[in-house]
């Protein structure tokens, strides 16, 4: 069963690495640009990669408990989006992320 449960964590942490390189890849002038850079590129790639890893956890994770662990990438991504691109970080971005903390923990008991 861990097998499936380090598939999952390693998804996640792969979805995390593509939306940031989206984010890098964003300061393109056009669509077509940004498309084409090595970044976006390289961040599509790696969701493809998440999401196939998601597909392996699902084997034996119910999903009522491993899609709602996934969200834990988006409080990481939050903090991450703050430290690299000065994105505004505050008391409602703090009590959100700590919810789905919290939520996470709850889903995972058992």
């Amino acid at each position: 069963m861990m097998v499936y449960y380090v598939a999952l964590g390693i998804g996640i942490v792969a979805g995390i690495a593509g939306q940031i390189l989206l984010k890098a890849g964003a300061d393109s002038p056009d669509f077509m640009s940004q498309l084409l850079r090595p970044s976006t590129l390289c961040g599509l790639a790696l969701y493809a990669s998440a999401a196939f890893l998601y597909l392996i956890a699902l084997r034996k994770i119910p999903v009522s408990v491993a899609f709602p662990s996934v969200s834990l990438s988006y409080a990481i991504v939050a903090v991450l989006g703050h430290f690299l691109f000065g994105e505004p970080f505050g008391i409602k971005q703090i009590g959100g992320i700590a919810l789905i903390m919290g939520g996470v923990v709850l889903i995972n008991q058992g």
